[in-house]
């Protein structure tokens, strides 16, 4: 034997394995995305709705090869050194926030395809944009290591930038773009700060091994894994849209096409979420004394801005609607915060009613914004005062409207919002956390005024100098999406335990 055989047998491989079918969701929306690019180069002008046809049913198979990975025990990408460092990981939670992100972007682009052609909008580049940043969003959830976590959460962040400034021409989509670019740019320039401290303090970039070593860090490197657990921890804020880091959100909402504005308000805070949920949880529980306060702190904040600037809104004021349902948003996302801090005190299971509001929130949201895309059809200043008298002229879209607010509310019968909020509620009560229960309880009641205002709004009797306007037609993709919607809020709503089961359940494997 050869001393160049010793040493090969010695030396470990470095070639990892790859589990195609685990990493099967991000891969197939990744593919269609580039095919779709390169489809629209052969594709004659007169044949470019193909191209959304296309993106939906890949964004259709992608969600549809999550069912083979339920079991949630799949991992690839691991260290051959240390196989329980892996950098991709199909677990329950995985798998929960993959659908979320998936379902809600096949929903997006079937809102999207009638705004698409009717608008102009350069179709291959809003699908490749579309599809590449569903992938993004898809890839975050399973990533186990910090450099994975925060590629994904580029490649879901920088390809929203362009979707929102596709308004060729609008001062308004332009002015968003640019705001939305700097603040995200701020929030990963943060981020990479906080995760290179870290690096340095630990040694490692894999979630396991980080929280392993940040249990025993030597004295002199204290400060620094601090410092960069909470810089971490505020790039992050940014990306939930959490107080003071909200600042982007009602602008961009409201220079945004309103598919895009529905994505970001429900894919855009899963991806915060998710990195959020990762990096304290998983990475950071030694630090949580730290987290733990600070998050209580920024959803106490968050909650209280946003339901007071909801509050605020004037019926008549252009861009009203986009502007509560901005603001609402970051109400929301306060009440998401809620866990995540809870987390912190107790165990971290209870993740899973932020993961279970989340589900509820993502229905019910993208439903709201649906409406409010068919009724722009006719009156395109976006005006809560524009919703008057809906249910004389479309009694089905006016009726599936005020349960997607009263389930916002949390009120009957949208039991399923009130259920997510209990869950949230008794997650801070069972953390220890009663000032924090106390906030979110005076914040829902708070809420109830300008989601019934809004509801009572659209059973009133249209004024007398607009009458009962003509009905137009709905373009069926809108309507499927209002429909498909609102049926999913009211299955949940009559069965309430296939959501809220998360809240009770592991998420992680132990």
């Amino acid at each position: 034997m050869t001393a160049t055989t010793v040493l090969a047998a010695d030396t470990p491989s470095l070639v990892q394995s790859v589990d195609w079918l685990a990493i099967a969701p991000v891969v197939i929306t990744a593919a269609v995305a580039l095919a779709v690019l390169v489809a629209d180069l052969f594709v004659p002008e007169g044949r470019k709705p193909l191209l959304g046809w296309i993106s939906v049913a890949g964004l259709a198979a992608a969600t549809a090869t999550l069912l083979p990975l339920r079991g949630g025990d799949r991992t690839t990408f691991c260290l051959t050194t240390d196989p329980a460092a892996c950098s991709y990981t199909a677990d329950r939670f995985t798998l929960v926030v993959q659908f979320l992100v998936l379902a809600g972007a096949l929903v997006t682009a079937l809102m999207s395809v009638t705004v698409v052609r009717e608008a102009r909008t350069p179709a291959g580049e809003y699908w490749f944009l579309l599809l590449s940043s569903a992938a993004g969003a898809a890839l975050l959830p399973a990533s186990r290591d910090l450099a994975t976590l925060i590629v994904a959460l580029e490649v879901a962040s920088l390809p929203a930038f362009a979707l929102v400034g596709m308004r060729r021409g609008d001062r308004l989509s332009s002015e968003a773009a640019l705001k939305f670019f700097l603040s995200s740019v701020t929030a990963t320039a943060i981020s990479l700060m906080g995760v290179s401290l870290v690096y340095a303090a630990t040694g490692s970039l894999h979630l396991t091994q980080v929280a392993g070593r940040l249990e025993d860090v030597p004295g002199q490197l204290d400060t620094l894994a601090m410092a960069g657990v909470a810089l971490t921890l505020v790039g992050f804020a940014f990306k939930t849209a959490a107080v003071p880091f909200h600042f982007w959100v009602p602008d961009t909402y409201v220079g945004a096409p309103l598919p895009v504005a529905g994505y970001l308000s429900v894919i855009g805070k899963a991806v915060g979420f998710t990195g959020l949920v990762l990096v304290t949880v998983i990475a950071f529980p030694a630090y949580s004394d730290i987290w733990g306060p600070a998050l209580a702190v920024l959803a106490a904040l968050t909650m209280t801005l946003g339901n007071a600037a909801a509050l605020r809104q004037s019926a008549d004021r252009p861009h009203s609607a986009v502007r509560l349902l901005a603001w609402s948003s970051v109400g929301q996302a306060g009440y998401l915060l809620v866990p995540i801090a809870a987390a912190a005190y107790s165990d971290r299971d209870q993740i899973g009613s932020t993961v279970a509001y989340a589900l509820m929130y993502a229905a019910v949201n993208l439903g709201a914004f649906a409406v409010a895309a068919l009724v722009a059809r006719t009156k395109p200043l976006h005006r809560i005062s524009d919703y008057r008298g809906l249910y004389a002229q479309r009694p089905a879209v006016a009726l599936s409207m005020a349960f997607f607010l009263l389930c916002l509310a949390g009120l009957p019968p949208g039991i399923i919002g009130l259920f997510a909020k209990v869950a949230v509620f008794r997650s801070a009560v069972d953390a220890g956390l009663g000032w924090l229960a106390v906030v979110m309880a005076v914040n829902v009641v708070v809420a109830l005024y300008y989601y019934l205002r809004w509801t009572a709004l659209l059973f009133r009797t249209p004024e007398a100098a607009e009458g009962v306007p003509a009905r137009t037609k709905a373009p069926w993709p809108v309507a499927a999406v209002i429909a498909l919607t609102a049926i999913t809020a009211l299955v949940l709503s009559g069965a309430p335990q296939l959501v809220l089961r998360f809240a009770s359940g592991s998420l992680f494997p132990l």
